[in-house]
């Protein structure tokens, strides 16, 4: 019998064909809750989730013959990792699988912002032709700072040197990662020098409220603000108060610190508001990771680290 997989969350359909590939058995179950899953998954040699799952110790007592648990996504904000660790179970995680599309969704949120796109797009439909108003900025020349610099973060750097630009990387978790694309710098360096600061890191507590009202004051010049990380690592009212006095210029978030619109508190929908009626900030529903690509490419990094770590059959990407 084929070791069993449980899926516990939507996936692109090759998952199922691919993990039979590698001598798996994947039991597709998306709407599956977390009572039912505590009930079965004692039969279940790995499970494979995406964002509605929380893996801690108390879902993990039940899965006594886990030998993995895969993300299919970039971030473990919902993984209890040392928890993972401790019962030996492999944590595997898709983050080469969308870098590429998020590095794009990056781009394009500050393109559009630097040219005022959707801005003009909106007057022209309403028979309002305004070209001075409309006058945008060059990216060629701008100095990007690029907080984080794993895949997403290399990714982006790749495509802004394409444009001219200057891009600076600070990462606090790795050593000796400047590339052809980016020159490695302190944090401080950022602050002082970039038109532009793009956040490409994981959520944590030295990231959570990484962009509050002490970040933005420091920063030596007005900048650009793109966040396609996390909603948390940016904290929404210092934000407005940034995007007020102008010292930042202009926001894409592809993500919000609380994404569940019809839940938002009292401050939380004062300050989703005035996003809204802004028009130097674009917003996009947590997409820059979900491409049509990426969708299936996310399940063939995945199996190939499962295959090469937990199974003695190997699966190209």
């Amino acid at each position: 019998m084929q070791p069993l997989v449980l899926i516990a969350d939507e996936m692109h359909p090759s998952l199922l064909p691919m993990l039979s590939a590698i001598g798996l058995e994947g039991h597709y179950r998306p709407l599956i809750n977390r009572s039912e899953m505590c009930a079965i998954l004692g039969d279940y040699a790995g499970l494979v989730i995406r964002s509605k799952t929380k893996i801690d110790e108390t879902l993990l007592q039940f899965g006594t013959q886990l030998r993995f648990v895969a993300r299919a996504g970039a971030g473990l904000d919902l993984v209890d990792a040392a928890a993972v660790q401790r019962r030996n179970i492999k944590l595997f995680q898709a983050n080469a699988g969308n870098c590429d599309t998020v590095a794009e969704h990056a781009v394009a949120l500050l393109l559009a912002l630097l040219t005022n796109l959707v801005r003009a797009d909106r007057q022209v439909r309403q028979k309002i032709w305004d070209r001075e108003a409309n006058r945008g900025f060059e990216l060629m020349h701008k100095t990007v700072g690029i907080i984080g610099y794993g895949h997403n973060g290399q990714a982006t750097a790749r495509r802004l040197s394409g444009f001219g630009c200057r891009v600076l990387c600070f990462d606090k978790y790795r050593d000796d990662y400047a590339d052809a694309y980016a020159q490695a710098v302190s944090m401080p360096e950022i602050m002082a020098q970039a038109d532009v600061i793009s956040l490409h890191v994981p959520l944590n507590d030295d990231t959570r409220q990484l962009v509050n009202d002490r970040f933005i004051d420091s920063a030596a010049k007005p900048f650009y603000l793109l966040n396609c990380a996390r909603g948390e690592i940016v904290e929404l009212e210092a934000l407005v108060r940034g995007l007020e006095s102008g010292k930042i210029r202009g926001a894409g978030l592809d993500v919000l610190e609380n994404e569940k619109l019809n839940t938002l508190t009292p401050t939380q929908g004062a300050a989703f508001g005035y996003l809204c009626a802004s028009d130097n900030v674009l917003l996009t529903p947590h997409v820059a990771g979900w491409s049509h690509e990426s969708y299936q490419r996310i399940n063939q990094v995945l199996v190939a680290q499962i295959a090469a770590s937990v199974t003695d059959r190997p699966f190209a990407v």
